[in-house]
């Protein structure tokens, strides 16, 4: 689903992230409404900024992308 650009850039200035950053939650299929819904507040210590969480998250999902392409891979050569 298509987020208005509006919303992306709403988004972008209450997480401050960039534009990098933006672009790889809409390669995700985040929604720029749960980027704003996972701010943390002073009450949630626990949580990491939005930025940190996006690139973790796209980390974690780049190296089980790979590994998936790895084991398809060797099974081709046998």
């Amino acid at each position: 689903m298509a987020y208005k650009l509006e919303l992306w850039q709403e988004a972008k200035k209450k997480c401050r992230l960039n534009d990098n950053d933006i672009q790889k939650a809409k390669e995700m299929g985040l929604n720029p409404k749960s980027l704003i819904k996972n701010i943390p507040n002073k009450n949630e210590q626990w949580k990491v900024p939005v930025k940190d969480w996006i690139n973790d998250m796209y980390e974690k999902r780049k190296q089980k992308m790979e590994k998936k392409q790895n084991e398809k891979r060797e099974n081709i050569n046998f």
